[in-house]
């Protein structure tokens, strides 16, 4: 079964090729990368009409090459996959960060019932997710999908996309790490970007907290749907 991913950012590709290699090795995966786009919006600072165009384009050649279901790997383009979904319809389509938004609130709203019911006074505290993005346009577009219910705590790894961009993985896992523990005090945290899975154990070591990554909830989902 052939699996489309389409990235913005040349980072991406390894964290979920890893992720599907764990977790469903059986994929034929194909990767399709317009790196150019993450930089179109960070110089543009909004999302626009040939950005959607460009991820119709990209998602239509997908399709057309017999893909069973089209995974997207950058965080900030929501409303364009979104377009993507409804054009290419009923076939599956993900966010990179649905699957990871379902689980990290299920396990966020399953620690605040636990402190319900450890709770003397009977309060119940509202569910938190620190959500941890190198890419500041994530974390503008992305706090929005959560559902109202929880509160989303959002915190910019500062300098941890420079460090990615020159080499230096062990850099961007410490500044990673180093940032996190300003959200020590969430449920759980969320990690936005696929290029930031591969700190997850240096984040959920400096937190205490359970650390969910995009790649690894997408692979999971994106099977389920297709198992079906």
């Amino acid at each position: 079964m052939r699996i489309a991913l389409i990235h913005a950012l040349r980072h991406s590709p390894p964290p979920i090729e890893a992720a599907f290699a764990r977790a469903w090795p059986e994929a034929t995966l194909m990767n399709l990368l317009d790196d150019s786009l993450s930089a179109d919006l960070a110089r543009e600072g909004r999302l626009t009409p040939g950005m959607t165009e460009r991820f119709l384009t990209l998602s239509r050649y997908a399709a057309g090459t017999g893909a069973a279901g089209i995974l997207f790997t950058c965080s900030a383009f929501g409303p364009c996959i979104e377009a993507v979904a409804r054009d290419l319809a009923p076939k599956p389509v993900l966010k990179p960060n649905e699957a990871m938004i379902e689980e990290a609130c299920a396990a966020a709203m399953g620690a605040a019932d636990s402190d319900l019911r450890a709770s003397p006074s009977g309060h119940r505290t509202r569910p938190t997710i620190g959500l941890l993005a190198t890419f500041q346009p994530t974390l503008d577009t992305m706090p929005p999908e959560f559902p109202a219910g929880v509160t989303v705590v959002p915190k910019l790894v500062e300098g941890g996309l420079a460090a990615l961009d020159r080499g230096d993985l062990a850099e961007h896992d410490r500044l990673a790490a180093e940032a996190a523990r300003d959200l020590a005090q969430c449920d759980v945290i969320a990690l936005a970007q696929f290029s930031l899975a591969r700190a997850a154990p240096l984040v959920e070591a400096a937190t205490g907290r359970p650390v969910f990554t995009t790649p690894d909830s997408a692979v999971r989902k994106l099977r389920r749907l297709l198992a079906g």
